[in-house]
């Protein structure tokens, strides 16, 4: 689950990590008043959407003023913003932050994700603060500082100081900047976060360290132990149909293809759409229902499908395991029975009672496409999509 940026903040705010003043807004009246409530001008008026690149996009406004801080909100607050991780499409910015100015000496990145390869977290430092890290790692990714942390040690004073000391801070401020990403590292592993990044990291001309810029993502798995932090979900910058799925307890992303694909298992899904992909088509989205899908999840499943108009065929590649391919098949049969699915439906299924399940396909009286292999499954999809 990823937060605004505001809310990010008042997490790092929680573990005793500097951020610069500030107040939410969903009104652009509001925002004079609360400029005139900071330390003083110029103030920063901030949109607030789940995505990177605000501030190229238009988003992000300094205000010398009350009237200027008014204004800049009326202008940000109900544009659709277009940056490179909203897509063409754009969001729609409903809610602003206005915010402390600072006077930046530098600005610098630092980052914790996890490691799945090695199964251990890996702070990520750079003197380019202000730019995407993807950018940096691809043109200079010499100037990237890498420290891989054990999760069962944490990490370490001394991993603190190559940090602080990579960074070039000066001697004077070596302290707080190990204090500082102490702080940070703890945070992370104590809110169970899959991602944190503060970009920029700024060292202000008065020699302090300031979080200026935050984004945080929450561990979907972990939110059990997290459940205050459910308030800070915003379904406005959420698909639609990823809210729909999660009601019924799938797994769904949407993608840009327009093959619909329902899989049983993450990795059967990703391997599915590899295949797909290979086979000439594209994958319209990432659909795992589970190994134990109930018929009422079979059928929401393909609800949810459909009801992206950019599908043209639809693959269903199950493995019979908990999941009875004849389960599955009265769950289908039931479902194109309900919706009224228009378009055509491949279907490859292998294993638990799959002879039961085809039997039951082939007697429900429905035009399905049976596949004999997962590739045969994929080059049938794209045929069918092909008319």
């Amino acid at each position: 689950m990823k937060l605004h940026e505001y809310q990010a903040k008042e997490v790092l705010r929680k573990h005793g990590i500097p951020v610069p003043d500030g107040f939410c807004t969903e009104t652009a009246y509001n925002a004079r008043e609360l400029a005139g409530r900071l330390a003083g001008y110029p103030v920063v008026v901030k949109a607030q959407i789940h995505a990177g690149g605000r501030g190229k996009g238009g988003g992000v406004k300094l205000a010398f003023s009350a009237d200027e801080a008014e204004a800049q909100a009326k202008a940000i607050l109900g544009m659709t913003l277009v940056t490179h991780q909203t897509g063409p499409s754009g969001k729609l910015v409903q809610k602003l932050l206005i915010e402390d100015g600072c006077k930046i000496g530098r600005e610098l990145y630092l980052g914790i994700v996890l490691d799945r390869a090695s199964s251990k977290n890996v702070i990520m430092a750079s003197t380019e603060g202000g730019m995407e890290i993807e950018e940096v790692a691809e043109k200079t990714p010499e100037k990237i500082i890498k420290v891989v942390v054990v999760p069962s040690v944490g990490i370490m004073p001394y991993q603190c100081r190559q940090i602080a000391y990579g960074l070039a801070f000066p001697q004077e401020m070596i302290g707080a900047v190990v204090s500082f990403i102490s702080k940070f590292y703890t945070m992370y592993e104590k809110e169970d976060l899959s991602m944190a990044e503060i970009n920029p990291l700024v060292q202000t001309k008065d020699g302090k360290i300031l979080a200026l810029d935050a984004k945080l993502a929450y561990d979907d798995n972990a939110m059990f132990r997290h459940k205050e932090v459910m308030e800070y979900r915003d379904l406005n910058e959420e698909d639609p149909l990823e809210i729909e799925a999660s009601k019924f307890s799938l797994n769904y992303i949407k993608l840009n293809g327009n093959i619909g694909c329902m899989v049983n298992g993450a990795g059967l899904a990703m391997a599915t759409m590899d295949i797909i992909k290979h086979s000439g088509g594209e994958p319209a989205n990432f659909l795992d229902v589970g190994g134990g899908a109930s018929a009422e999840q079979i059928e929401e499943a393909l609800k949810i499908i459909i009801a992206d108009k950019s599908v043209q065929a639809i693959f269903i590649n199950i493995f019979g395991g908990i999941l009875r391919c004849d389960r599955l098949s009265n769950g289908v049969v039931s479902a194109a029975r309900k919706i009224d699915i228009k378009i055509p439906i491949v279907i490859r299924m292998e294993g638990t009672n799959v002879d039961e399940g085809k039997k039951i396909l082939a007697e429900s009286g429905l035009k399905f496409i049976i596949a004999s292999s997962m590739k045969d499954g994929a080059q049938k999809a794209v045929a069918a999509l092909k008319g």
